[in-house]
């Protein structure tokens, strides 16, 4: 009994930190989306190919660029979490050469940093730090080769 009301507290004390969110509802879970004011633009899905290189793993994706696009040089994400973390989400440049798009990921390097917010109805807001610069971007999902791309023009 009284694990059961320390665990509705927990609840309602993470649903109470939870904002507000009054904007569109993604249709789909695990697929993030740019809010472009009351429109949300899926991101492209796909699986990159990974390949381990000495210091580093390179991650190819097919394609010279993404479909989805904005012109917002600080895009903010909508996502329905289902299977994907948020917090799992490393954002990468990619470069577009011969058809395909790539990045690597080294030891040494890292992804850009993400601003993550929680919002009700298990909605997830993120954000990068700093403005983006035009070009191709990938948001890797932590431990796998799924990655959802976009441009910024």
């Amino acid at each position: 009994m009284l694990l059961r009301m320390l665990l509705s507290i927990v609840v309602v004390a993470c649903a109470a930190t939870a904002q507000r969110y009054d904007g569109p509802r993604p249709p789909k879970p695990d697929l993030p989306y740019i809010r472009h004011a009351e429109t949300l633009v899926p991101t492209e899905a796909a699986e990159a190919k990974a390949e381990k290189k000495k210091d580093d793993t390179r991650y190819t994706i097919d394609g010279a660029n993404s479909a989805a696009k904005t012109p917002l040089a600080a895009p903010i994400f909508i996502m329905q979490s289902g299977r994907v973390v948020p917090e799992s989400l490393q954002l990468f440049k990619l470069e577009s050469k011969d058809g395909h798009r790539e990045f690597a990921l080294s030891k040494n390097g890292e992804p850009m940093l993400i601003k993550i917010t929680k919002l009700d109805g298990g909605l997830s807001r993120f954000e990068p730090d700093d403005g983006l610069e035009p070009g191709e971007y990938a948001l890797l999902v932590g431990g796998s080769n799924q990655v959802f791309c976009f441009a910024v023009f």
